[in-house]
């Protein structure tokens, strides 16, 4: 069974930075591309960053593309996000996504099979 555990969250003051984690295990991931989501209150969960496990390609929203790093760690099972150059309206819970590759990333959240219990990151002025 699938198991990704988000951590790293906390409180930045803005223009800090946060580097987020997902844990990931239960199966091989090499197939898989690892998705960062994020939800702000009261608005809807919207895609922040992928990354192909197998190959190390990525894509960002443009909301967060040079503020944001994507990566992962092979031998740890574990995706990380840099988050740099912290704004206010990066404040959210953060949320971890798995999917098995296709041709395509997917920005879609239906298109994601598991996900973890979220981390919040709060930017205070």
């Amino acid at each position: 069974q699938v198991q990704l555990v988000e951590s790293g969250g906390g409180l930045v003051q803005a223009g800090g930075s946060l580097r987020l984690s997902c844990e990931a295990s239960g199966r091989t991931f090499s197939s898989y591309d690892m998705a960062w989501f994020r939800q702000a209150p009261g608005k809807e969960r919207e895609f922040v960053a992928v990354i192909r496990w197998s190959s190390g390609d990525t894509y960002y929203a443009d909301s967060v593309k040079g503020r944001f790093t994507i990566s992962r760690d092979n031998a740890k099972n574990t995706v990380y996000l840099q988050m740099n150059s912290l704004k206010l309206e990066d404040t959210a819970v953060y949320y971890c996504a798995a999917r098995v590759s296709r041709m395509l990333f997917s920005t879609q959240i239906s298109a994601y099979d598991h996900w973890g219990q979220g981390t919040q990151v709060t930017v205070s002025s």
